[in-house]
């Protein structure tokens, strides 16, 4: 009887207490995701393409 009754409190806690968002803050919290993974994705190239070139550099002044 808990499990029975732990799903029938959980789902009228789903539907009576919980503030599900609007399709339209749906949407606008992809779109600051979206941007926020391409500027991360943008960073991690500058530092990886500024350690490549300085390990370049090091390298060709070793050999």
């Amino acid at each position: 009887m808990k499990i029975v009754n732990y799903v029938k409190e959980s789902y009228a806690e789903l539907v009576q207490k919980v503030s599900w968002p609007t399709w339209s803050q749906l949407q606008n919290s992809a779109i600051v995701v979206m941007v926020a993974s391409l500027l991360f994705a943008i960073v991690i190239l500058a530092m990886d393409l500024t350690f490549e070139n300085v390990m370049k550099a090091i390298y060709s002044l070793l050999y």
